[in-house]
């Protein structure tokens, strides 16, 4: 009978144990704990501190007594291993409680001792009301602390996985925190530019953030405590040392094992020692990276109970190698989940590999079912081989479930053109046809084949702005005028056939749009006319997130009794839910809010389109409506604006802010455009005037025939011509009418109002529709076939809106 000993419980220790006695019953097997907790939920502690777990006995997994009686392996807490004595094949244990020392042979050794918080030489480190979390005693004194003290402020020194936890949790328990991170951005297993909306959403729950920072000194003052930065001073009532873990591998090296510099353990894929009868697990060892193939440290609970399973498969006679660690790894950031596998793009560089990235935005399931809300999805990939090197996800749902796929298509091997041909479960309520891995699939798969090329957020700045490129937003002029990147001209996507005169072939093209796809649109379109393109990766989007101002959220005026200085609820609140509707349903929604609301009232808006909780702002400074800030839960955005308190920007135009638009197209996609600007620009508090003139006339008229006195000519151009916005054609693509078919289907399916209801809108919305009745009488159309509200007019009073405008667009 063999005789087999592990030092330390918990995920790589209590998984072996586990293990040995499933394939052995008959193997004396004994673990030592020092601590009284030898299976504990760990992940779950700072939920526990927040209030989100009650129970305190659901964090612990298993007890000894339990452990004793399911696996029959002797379990004795409070007992430190102190020594090896490795010739003799016995370790030295001392009783933390008796003080008693006494050695214990082994034929088989597993070492699991874990990993320690990092204590950094800070001054006043060793204060009572400053706590690290590693167990579960950490978790109750820091429990205690707050439901004795009840800290109104804390500072989280550190902005990795506990330390974000941490701070989420402490907010919920009622604190004004502050993170406090050195380096320029949280969360190491992101880049920057991803990490860029977890700062966002961070501050848009009320935390604040401080980065390229570090603590000096922490020192005791009244009540609480002074916390000096290298920049700046903070005072809090608790702070939390979160800055990492060491690996303990201390025993093992007084032992004579072999450690790295850092003091990780230096094991085999058999998870052996140096030493053949010595095996360790966990987060006490170095590991081998399984992308780059180099050694490093990674301490997940994933890969801890996969090792201890190996440790008891080898020592069992099961020869089981560990394939390396990927670093998959998953965080829940308030209402934010972000998720990470493979490698960085910042490890990528340092280890010289031939790399390059995409950046795409889906949605986590079928737009057009409610709840959809968008996730951020970033793919790095070997060139030319397509090997996925790693992906980082930010969003809300259905982001675990696209990390895992990616995770286990590298494990396997794949690249990214099998990402593009994975056959993924699909139903509206959980995915799309086309799955966010499919997606990123795709755009990787384009560039690698050259199909498009791609310019990136850092590298806009080095952009000639001498003319020398031309730099192309193709989104529509709404969205532009809401934002854009400096130099960036616009020319809409659905009009760039019609201007591509405006742009010079000697010339590369680097062509924006919110996310990306237009962009790539654009690309395509721009580079079989042999123009020279690149496509804004991540689009208007991303630039915005990493390098648009940060403000912080704005709060109501509140008005207070100035006796009992309770607040006095004076204005009334609009609440509006535009979810699940698409540029411009929210905004036309806001704008008629507005119109309807007194002076000082607040809107209340919910919306799931991310353009709209990106530009609502500048709406507001545009209308002059005070924004109140957005927030955001689980992908649905929160915006407040209250009717007036704030002046209207200037406009570029040298006449009024009027829009004019002349619509000369009868062709359905550009009388949807039409409509949908018109609608927008109205919305804004805009005076729109739209100019139908020969075949944009067949948009205005009734779908049933009217009877009225004819000439020949004009009844037959009658006939010919499509009577009513129901019987126009698709600019391209029509297909005999099944074009035009399919993107009104579409259209409803993406809850985008019709044609008709947008017609119906701008009316609604005061736009003013005038006919042209020079092209009525050539065209042979009279008055009364037109729809109600239309007016007759001619060029002078287009050109007379047109002077009154900033904007002249014909379509």
């Amino acid at each position: 009978m063999s005789k087999i000993l592990i030092v330390g419980g918990v995920a790589g220790g209590a998984t072996a144990a586990a293990r040995l006695r499933r394939l052995d019953e008959h193997a004396d097997i004994i673990m030592f704990e020092r601590g009284e907790y030898i299976s504990f939920a760990n992940c779950g502690l700072p939920y526990y501190i927040g209030g989100d777990i009650t129970e305190k006995s659901v964090l612990t997994l298993q007890t000894p007594e339990s452990f004793k009686a399911r696996f029959n392996v002797d379990v004795r807490i409070y007992s430190e291993v102190i020594g090896i004595n490795r010739k003799e094949k016995n370790v030295r244990v001392k009783n933390l409680k008796t003080g008693e020392e006494y050695t214990e042979s082994y034929d088989k050794l597993i070492l699991s001792p874990g990993a320690e918080p990092v204590k950094p030489a800070i001054e006043g480190a060793g204060n009572e009301k400053v706590f690290t979390l590693r167990n579960i005693p950490d978790t109750y004194r820091i429990k205690d602390y707050i439901e004795t003290h009840n800290p109104k402020t804390a500072v989280v020194v550190g902005g990795g996985y506990i330390g974000i936890e941490m701070a989420e949790n402490l907010a919920h328990a009622g604190a004004a925190v502050t993170i406090v991170e050195f380096a320029d951005h949280v969360i190491a297993p992101l880049d920057y530019d991803m990490a860029c909306d977890v700062h966002n959403h961070i501050r848009e729950k009320g935390v604040r953030l401080i980065l390229n920072d570090g603590v000096k000194a922490i020192a005791p003052e009244g009540d609480g405590l002074r916390v000096t930065l290298g920049n700046q001073v903070l005072t809090a009532e608790m702070v939390i040392l979160s800055v990492g873990v060491r690996p303990e591998g201390s025993l093992a090296k007084d032992a004579g094992l072999d450690v790295n510099p850092r003091g990780a353990i230096l094991v085999d894929s058999h998870m052996r020692t140096a030493d053949d009868n010595i095996y360790a697990v966990g987060d006490a060892v170095e590991i081998t990276d399984f992308v780059t193939g180099g050694k490093g440290y990674i301490p997940l609970a994933g890969p801890a109970n996969k090792q201890g399973r190996i440790a008891a498969d080898n020592i069992c006679g099961i020869e089981t190698s560990y394939g390396g660690t990927q670093g998959t790894g998953i965080l829940k950031c308030f209402d934010l989940t972000v998720a990470t596998t493979g490698i960085t793009e910042a490890k990528a560089k340092a280890e010289g590999l031939s790399y390059e990235k995409s950046y795409t935005y889906s949605a986590s399931h079928a737009s057009y079912y409610p709840g959809a809300v968008n996730m951020s999805v970033k793919l790095l990939f070997e060139v030319p081989t397509g090997r996925i090197l790693g992906a980082q996800i930010v969003g809300y749902e259905g982001v675990d479930k696209r990390i895992d796929v990616i995770a286990t298509a590298m494990r396997a091997g794949m690249t990214v053109y099998d990402l593009t041909r994975l056959e993924l479960a699909y139903a509206p309520p959980y995915s799309s046809a086309k799955d966010p891995v499919n997606m990123a699939g795709f755009v990787a798969e384009n560039i690698l084949e050259k199909r498009v090329k791609v310019a990136h957020w850092h590298e806009v700045a080095t952009l000639p702005k001498d003319g020398s490129v031309t730099l192309l937003d193709v989104r529509t002029v709404p969205e532009y005028e809401n934002g854009h990147i400096d130099g960036f001209v616009n020319i809409p996507l659905d009009e760039l056939r019609q201007h591509l005169d405006k742009l010079d072939k000697s010339k590369p093209v680097y062509a924006t749009c919110q996310v990306g796809l237009r962009g790539y649109v654009a690309c395509r379109i721009l580079s079989q006319m042999g123009y020279d393109c690149y496509n804004l990766s991540g689009g208007y989007r991303l630039y915005n997130s990493i390098l648009g101002k940060k403000n912080a959220p704005l709060k109501m005026d509140v008005k207070l009794n100035s006796e009992t200085m309770v607040p006095i609820a004076a204005s009334s609140t609009h609440k509006i839910n535009a979810c699940g509707l698409q540029c411009p349903g929210p905004v036309m929604k806001l704008g008629e809010a507005i119109r309807n609301a007194a002076d000082g009232d607040i809107i209340e808006i919910k919306t799931t389109d991310p353009a709209f909780a990106a530009d609502v702002e500048a709406w507001c400074r545009r209308t002059g409506n005070t924004f109140g800030g957005v927030s955001s839960e689980k992908g649905i955005a929160t915006a407040l604006v209250k009717k007036g308190g704030s002046s209207v920007c200037a406009t570029a135009g040298a006449g009024g802010d009027n829009k004019n638009i002349i619509v000369f197209s009868g062709d359905l996609d550009k009388a949807i455009a039409s409509f949908i600007i018109a609608n927008a620009a109205a919305s804004m508090g805009r005076k729109v005037s739209m100019f139908f003139t020969f075949w944009g006339l067949n948009i205005l008229r009734k779908p049933e025939k009217v009877a009225v006195k004819k000439d020949v000519i004009s009844r037959m151009f009658g006939m010919m011509m499509p009577r009513g916005s129901k019987k126009l054609t698709l600019s391209k693509m029509n297909m005999g009418g099944m074009g035009a078919k399919m993107i009104r289907a579409v259209m409803k399916n993406k809850n985008i109002d019709s044609l008709e209801d947008l017609i119906k809108a701008s009316i609604q919305n005061g736009v003013e529709l005038i006919a042209c009745t020079m092209s009525m009488d050539v065209m042979g159309i009279k008055q009364e076939e037109l729809i109600e509200g239309v007016k007759m007019g001619g060029a002078a009073a287009m050109l007379a809106n047109a002077e009154e405008s900033d904007m002249s667009l014909f379509i």
